[in-house]
């Protein structure tokens, strides 16, 4: 998900149907709407953003510094017309890069992921065990071989790669891949989503790469799970149900 923040309401529908075309989320805000947002924002949320995307506005210098007040998250300052001291004054405020109009989202997109390059917060590629994520819109690979996804599924892979080795939540891929006023769309898409990807994901590999917690959320694991680990977890399973716990079956029997 990309915010950005302009002041000229036909600006943000621009630009917001072109990143639409490119199957990436944009919510836009008007200046002081989105100080009140991000005084409110948690980290989930803030987590969930890729990049700030900053129009020509009388607050941007302020809003920027409101920014790094809360995350160090990749910013870019779009400018109408720039001169040498606009420039210098949006870097002192902590932008990562400033980009003249006309600009094509794409490379915007190309200098987010440049960013994300220099900061070490993201790679070109994420390799979990069999699979092979990208970042840069391609599809995944697959012990060396193009694995075909949805769009939406494969934002939810990539959103997994990009954080693995930590558990997020249903409500964090949700705001990643449909932001967070999408009032039209239920929270419970998500379920349905990664529920398909793990079922592509196992056919294809012959384990589920992708590990789920009640109420913790989901993780991306590198390695097939052990035959040991396996059967530990359907003990538990099997313990957890009460007619196999009290059944005569020797193993889950009552003591």
């Amino acid at each position: 998900m990309i915010i950005f923040v302009e002041a000229r309401s036909e600006v943000a529908v621009a630009f917001r149907t072109q990143f639409e075309r490119e199957g990436i989320v944009l919510v836009d805000f008007r200046p002081r709407e989105f100080e009140a947002w991000l005084a409110g924002a948690t980290k989930a949320e803030l987590m969930s953003v890729e990049c700030f995307l900053l129009g020509d506005s009388s607050e941007r210098a302020r809003s920027m510094r409101l920014v790094r007040g809360r995350c160090q998250t990749a910013a870019i300052a779009l400018s109408d017309f720039s001169t040498l001291e606009k420039t210098l004054d949006l870097f002192a405020c902590g932008v990562d890069d400033v980009v003249r109009k006309p600009v094509h989202v794409r490379e915007i997109l190309a200098r987010m992921r440049a960013i994300h390059r220099r900061s070490e917060a993201r790679v070109d590629a994420v390799a979990a065990g069999q699979i092979r994520v990208f970042f840069d819109g391609r599809d995944p690979e697959v012990d060396g071989d193009t694995f075909p996804l949805p769009r939406r599924e494969r934002r939810i892979l990539e959103f997994l790669a990009s954080h693995r080795g930590r558990r997020v939540t249903k409500s964090q891929i949700f705001q990643s891949i449909y932001g967070l006023f999408d009032d039209e769309v239920e929270e419970n898409v998500v379920e349905s989503h990664v529920s398909k990807l793990r079922k592509k994901l196992r056919e294809r590999i012959g384990y589920d790469p992708i590990d789920s917690k009640r109420f913790l959320g989901y993780c991306l694991v590198e390695q097939r799970p052990s035959e040991n680990d396996a059967a530990s977890r359907g003990v538990v399973a099997a313990l957890s149900n009460p007619q196999l716990r009290n059944s005569t079956n020797p193993q889950f029997g009552r003591a």
